[in-house]
Parts: C-alpha cells; sequence; structure tokens
C-alpha cells in the first residue's frame, strides 16, 4: 500500500499569496488594499511599488506602517467514490500582515527602506485533512474484501485527519532613487528575503469496520488478521504432513474417495481434509473429487506459503497504518534585484515601471519528527521566486485621480516541480493582473477611493492538487479612505474581496487508486476578504 500521508505539495500551499502571482503578494499597503492600482504612486508605498517615483515627493523624511487581516476560506469538493464525505473545508488566515516604509528625499536623491511578506505571511488550517489524505485510507475495506473468506466482513473506514501549515517570505528592501532630469527618474535597490514554511499534521487513529464494529486498523490487520493468517497457515502445513503417510504408503496417486472407500481413512476425516481445501486454497468440491493424495498435498504446502506471505503483507501494511505525525521547519533566503523608472511627461500624468528580476531561493528542512518519510532532515527543496514586470499610470483631473496598473509575472521561467499525482506542474501562459482605481478628493483632509483588480494566471489542469492549487480567474474590489489629521499625519483604512473562478481537475479511474469504480473530478474553491489600516507621518524638509 503506498504511504498514507501525502505532505509534499505542501510546500507551497501556504506560500500562495493573497493577491499577485503564484508567489508574490502584491497587497504591500493599506493604500492598495483601497485603490488596488498603486503601480505609479508617489507616496511612501512607492517603496515596493514604485520606487523611481519617490523622486516626485517633497523633501524630507517619510515613515509609514500598516497592518492587514486577511482571511481566504478554501474548499475542495471531490467526486472520489469511496470517501466518507466529498468536501473538505479550510482556511488561511493572516491576522496581521505588517508593512513598513521609510524615505529619505533630498533634492535629486531619495534613500528607501522597505519591510513586508513578499510571500506568503499567513496560516493554513484544513482540521479534516485533505482527499490526499483520504483516498488511500478509504480503499481500505475493498483491499481486505477477500477477508470475507475468514468470516470477516470489513465495511467503512474512519481516521482523524489534519494539517497546519504556516509560510513567510519577508522582503527587506533598500535602493537609491536618482531624479535625472524634470521628467525622468531611475532606482536600483535589492530585497533580501528570508523564508520559513513550518508544516505540522498527522494521520492517526484509523480505523475499519470488521463485522459492524469499528477496530483500530493496524491492530487489526497486524495483530488479529496476522494471527488467523498465521494460524491457518500452521493447519495447512500440519495437514500436507498429516497425509504424507499415505503417499509413503503408495497411495499418492489414489483420490479421497478411492482412499475412503478401502478403508483407509475415515468420512470424517476426508471431511475435515475437503473442508480445509475449500477454506485455505479455495477449491470447489468438485475440483477436490478430482484430485489425488500428492496433489492435495501439494495444494495445503502452497496454501501455507500463501498464507504466510499474506500474513506478511498484512503485517507491514498495518505498520503504514500506524498513527503519523509530521513538524518540519524549511528556511532558506534569496536576493532580488529591483531597477526602476518613473516618467512624468506633464504636471497631472505619472507613469511608473518596475522590473523585479527572479529571486533564486532554497529550502532546507529541518525535521523534528517525520511518520512519512518524505521530509529528510537537511534536504533542500528549491522555492524561486518569478521575475515581475509591472506598469502604471497616474492622472489627474481637479479632485479625482484616474489610475491603471498592470503586472506580468513570469511564472514560466521558474521550474515548479511536481505535484502529489507526480505530474509535472505545468504553466500553459505567465501570470498577469490588470487593476483600475480612482481617488476623490473630498476635502483637503479626507479622501475616498475604490479599486478593481482582475487577475488572470495560466495554470493547466495538471498543475493542480487539492494541496497546492491556484484558481486561475479572479476579480477582487477594494475601496476606503485616506485622512489627514495633520498635514503631515495620515491615516489609511481599507477593505477588499476577491472572488476566484472554481477551478476543476478530472481524474482517470485508475490515475491516483485502481479501486475508483469510474473516472471523478475535483472542485477548488475559494475567496478572500481583508482589511488595512495605514498610519503615515512626514517629518518635513530635514
Amino acid at each position: 500500500m503506498k504511504k498514507l500521508i501525502v505532505f509534499a505539495g505542501i510546500l507551497l500551499y501556504c506560500s500562495q499569496a493573497f493577491a499577485g502571482g503564484l508567489l508574490t503578494n502584491g497587497n504591500q499597503s493599506a493604500q492598495y488594499i483601497r485603490m488596488l492600482s498603486r503601480n505609479a504612486s508617489i507616496s511612501p508605498d512607492a517603496v515596493y511599488f514604485n520606487p523611481a517615483g519617490l523622486m516626485l515627493m517633497d523633501n524630507g523624511f517619510y515613515i509609514s506602517v500598516q497592518s492587514q487581516s486577511l482571511f481566504q476560506t478554501k474548499s475542495v469538493q471531490s467526486g472520489f467514490p469511496l470517501l466518507n464525505t466529498g468536501k473538505f473545508d479550510g482556511t488561511l488566515t493572516a491576522p496581521i500582515f505588517p508593512t513598513a516604509y521609510a524615505v529619505y528625499k533630498r533634492d535629486k536623491v531619495a534613500f528607501s527602506l522597505g519591510f513586508g511578506p513578499n510571500s506568503g505571511g499567513g496560516s493554513a488550517d484544513f482540521g479534516k485533512g485533505l482527499p490526499s489524505f483520504e483516498k488511500e485510507i478509504s480503499t481500505l475495506p475493498y483491499n481486505l474484501s477477500d477477508l470475507s473468506k475468514l468470516g470477516l466482513n470489513v465495511k467503512g473506514y474512519s481516521a482523524d485527519l489534519s494539517f497546519n501549515g504556516k509560510s513567510v517570505y519577508w522582503g527587506i528592501q533598500g535602493g537609491v532613487s536618482v531624479k535625472v532630469n524634470e521628467i525622468f527618474s531611475v532606482y536600483g535597490g535589492l530585497r533580501y528575503v528570508p523564508a520559513t514554511n513550518k508544516y505540522t499534521g498527522y494521520v492517526k487513529n484509523i480505523s475499519v469496520g470488521v463485522n459492524g464494529t469499528f477496530k483500530n486498523a493496524a491492530t487489526f490487520l497486524g495483530t488479529d488478521v496476522t494471527g488467523v493468517l498465521k494460524g491457518l497457515a500452521g493447519q495447512s502445513s500440519a495437514a500436507a504432513a498429516g497425509v504424507q503417510p499415505l503417499i509413503s504408503g503408495g497411495a499418492g496417486s489414489y483420490t479421497l474417495a478411492t482412499i475412503q472407500g478401502a478403508g483407509y481413512m475415515s468420512a470424517a476425516d476426508r471431511t475435515k481434509i475437503e473442508q480445509g481445501l475449500m477454506q485455505i486454497a479455495g477449491l470447489t468440491q468438485n475440483q477436490i473429487d478430482h484430485m489425488n493424495v500428492t496433489q492435495i498435498q501439494g495444494a495445503f504446502v502452497a496454501g501455507a506459503t500463501m498464507l504466510n506471505g499474506q500474513a506478511a503483507v498484512m503485517t507491514a501494511t498495518a505498520a503504514q497504518l500506524l498513527d503519523k505525525n509530521v513538524d518540519v521547519t524549511q528556511t532558506g533566503a534569496g536576493i532580488t534585484p529591483i531597477i526602476g523608472i518613473d516618467i512624468k511627461p506633464t504636471k497631472n500624468l505619472n507613469i511608473g515601471i518596475k522590473y523585479e528580476f527572479m529571486t533564486s531561493l532554497t529550502l532546507t528542512n529541518k525535521t523534528k519528527v517525520d511518520g512519512t518519510g518524505l521530509f529528510p532532515d537537511k534536504k533542500q527543496t528549491g522555492s524561486d521566486v518569478p521575475a515581475v514586470f509591472s506598469i502604471g499610470v497616474d492622472y489627474k483631473v481637479s479632485k479625482f485621480t484616474f489610475s491603471g496598473s498592470f503586472n506580468h509575472y513570469n511564472d514560466k521561467g521558474v521550474d515548479w516541480g511536481m505535484n502529489i499525482y507526480d505530474e509535472p506542474r505545468v504553466i500553459d501562459h505567465n501570470t498577469w493582473e490588470f487593476a483600475l482605481g480612482t481617488q476623490y478628493q473630498l476635502t483637503k483632509m479626507v479622501a475616498i477611493s475604490c479599486g478593481y483588480l482582475r487577475t488572470n494566471m495560466g495554470v493547466y489542469p495538471q498543475f493542480q492538487s487539492d494541496f497546492s492549487y491556484y484558481n486561475n480567474t479572479a476579480n477582487t474590489f477594494g475601496g476606503g479612505f485616506e485622512f489627514k489629521l495633520t498635514p503631515k499625519f495620515t491615516v489609511d483604512a481599507g477593505v477588499l474581496y476577491t472572488k476566484y473562478k472554481d477551478a476543476t481537475k478530472d481524474f482517470q479511474p485508475k490515475m491516483y487508486n485502481a479501486y475508483s469504480a469510474a473516472a471523478y473530478s475535483e472542485t477548488y474553491s475559494k475567496h478572500n476578504l481583508g482589511f488595512a489600516i495605514g498610519l503615515g507621518y512626514h517629518f518635513g524638509g530635514l
């Protein structure tokens, strides 16, 4: 039997972004949450979104801190026919999702620092596991259906399943912006990305229904069934030895009926041998009637060998059904080079362009407990973050600011490895996002804003698994306000909601398990809800 816990694939599960590409969080400020289009920003969050645009800010020192509370509901609906339940619900939460920016701008140069979760930043919890946890377990009653010949009717199963994953790839960014002339500014910087993933989970208390009563599967197979099989094997060996005197006496070529008729065997002994052949070798009465004693002895010897082999299989299977736990932490770090340019051709129009190079990142296991053998201590796993190209345009008309942003994630430039079904995680096309946002200045102190973001990912169904799936199409809506408590002290607040189009993966009957009676499919669903608040202060010209 295959391993019953398949934690491989969690490696990316919690690293999924709340907004952005496959491994990149785009939601890096409260202003983003309330507007969704920030790629031409000239506020402190431009440190992340448009660092060259910092040159359009007034001289002085700026500091901005914010936090988001993000909640993602995930659901997997499986049509695998043998599961107790087809629906598995989970949550991905980030109650505190902090970002911070600092800028010192003086005339033609600006120095900036940024901090935030570049990927992940949350905790995923499936209290009842996932279909992949249960698929192997659910086939146990079918695997054990041949035990009916031992008088054991195995039907139904139960198990306690759970996993939790926590992941964060921090981004610590520093760089320099330079004003080239009145139209152009440029930026160069680096982001240090230390990553930590922690996974814990278990499969325990696996039980199967035996003659209407649930029994611990490991004990049932390793003790009860193994004991019965070994006992029958002993009886079969004894029966083979018991007919040896007949063969030694020259009766090896005779049938049981002939030997009984000649008075060398009682009717009771003949019945006992026949019943043994039926139970142990699965022979019919007609087959037994045509067998001679030598053939009967051979059937008992073969039966003993078979039963001992079955006992060994049951012992090995029982070992796989013991409680299994995983507690592993993965750590690693990478560097992201970043360049940017800001173009301001007119007073009311601003264009921001940024390119983040691919982040080469390798994670190393630190394994405390691994009952699965899937997480060897110190094993290394690639987890590169794709390159990102972004461009944004802001245009001001009276009290309105209209904004548009486009992001392109080079997902095809990264090796995504295999999913838990040993299928290559293939990308059809790179992820892109398009956002529109607007802000209206109600008063000198108060502005309101809203935005829309369309995300399109390009993963093939073959890429997907219940452990790590991506919904190719998403629509996000955001809104909020900016309030200046003083000319130098600003409060931002916003809320967003993301609805994803369901993703579906089709399975062929023998794609995962031969006991699946027909083709089936799984549907992957999720939606996001997020809140944010940010505080910013400008210390003025320094």
